[in-house]
């Protein structure tokens, strides 16, 4: 099934979870932090204007995004967590 997103939405796949910290202790799924990095997998149209007409996404499918700890709806969609947020939820492109 493929995810298509609306206006000014995309969808995110979060990148995996360090399973050993720096010192080499081996965290359980519990403990681990979710991470706060991502890649765009599909975007939107982009936002509806007054005017009528959309305004351009600033991200790409394929970027690697930076993304606030709650940003976005978790959605499980062929055994895949996904994200799908606003652009405006994205914090920064990492390159």
């Amino acid at each position: 099934m493929k995810v298509v997103p609306l206006g000014d939405k995309v969808v995110v796949r979060r990148l995996e979870a360090k399973e050993v910290t720096a010192g080499g202790i081996v965290l359980p799924d519990s403990a681990r932090e979710k991470p706060q990095q991502g890649r765009v997998l599909a975007v939107g149209d982009g936002a509806l204007l007054p005017d009528g007409r959309r305004a351009e996404q600033q991200v790409n499918e394929g970027d690697r995004v930076l993304f606030a700890s709650f940003s976005g709806t978790e959605v499980a969609i062929n055994d895949d967590n996904l994200l799908i947020m606003r652009e405006s939820d994205i914090l920064a492109v990492l390159e």
